[in-house]
């Protein structure tokens, strides 16, 4: 019997995967041929990859909000929320800490965070308008409307509209799986403006030790030493967060600090 491929060592993207993994799971052929329809759609009358990835959130976000950020349960939801919010409770969150999320989505840890912090240190940023709309329906659910959370919807990574040197804590979950590197490297030009002295800024990431990839511009593969080094060329000093591996959950972690 041939031994299975450690995740990080699949090419999701070559023909022998996709033949493989066809031949496994028949019964999912027919979802994976919808979502290359939609992928050929959306090149189309997409001009960039935040137009794309716009489009498929809000196709995705129609059907769930949950789904549309990689929840197919709401209980699979609020687990990986809660795994995100224990994780920087371990690492030392505290409430006067002012946290910013790259990517909030409809506030799967979010709302924790906000809990947490004190009233008006939460600020969510997203690319979709309508995950931005499911993510006030969390904070009502969750009454948290009297911690003033910041909810700002974003066209690019720049952070410009946000003051200097402001956020301890920098957070982006399942954000960069999604991006191709020129976005990533928009983001790391930028968020060390934002960032406090001694703050630092936590990303996930769809790990490979082969060779990078992309499977329909939606889940981006990368080595570590390259987005630690993309990291480096803007000043940063970056770490892989081993601890994090031993969570229950695909993606990897690095973290930046100037």
């Amino acid at each position: 019997m041939t031994k299975a491929l450690p995740p990080a060592s699949r090419n999701r993207a070559s023909l022998a995967y996709r033949l493989r993994y066809a031949a496994q799971n028949p019964e999912k052929i027919g979802t994976y041929l919808s979502r290359v329809a939609r992928d050929l759609k959306f090149r189309v009358s997409s001009r960039d990859h935040v137009a794309y990835y716009r489009a498929v959130m809000k196709a995705d976000a129609a059907r769930s909000p949950e789904a549309a950020v990689g929840s197919p349960t709401r209980e699979r939801w609020l687990a990986l929320g809660q795994m995100q919010f224990d994780y920087l409770l371990r690492h030392g969150l505290k409430p006067d800490d002012r946290l910013l999320e790259i990517g909030c989505g409809n506030l799967r840890a979010g709302w924790r965070f906000i809990d947490h912090l004190d009233a008006g240190n939460y600020y969510g940023i997203d690319i979709s308008p309508d995950i931005l709309l499911a993510a006030q329906h969390t904070l009502v659910r969750n009454d948290l409307r009297e911690k003033l959370p910041h909810l700002t919807l974003v066209g690019d990574l720049k952070l410009r509209f946000l003051p200097a040197e402001h956020f301890t804590v920098v957070h982006a979950h399942s954000v960069f799986s999604h991006s191709p590197l020129e976005v990533i490297d928009e983001c790391l030009a930028n968020v060390g403006r934002v960032m406090a002295p001694g703050g630092f800024f936590d990303f996930t990431f769809d790990r490979t030790d082969g060779t990078e990839h992309h499977v329909l511009r939606e889940d981006f593969y990368y080595r570590t030493e390259t987005l630690t080094s993309l990291a480096e060329s803007h000043g940063f000093t970056a770490r892989f967060m081993d601890d994090w591996e031993d969570l229950p959950h695909g993606q990897s972690k690095i973290r930046v600090t100037r």
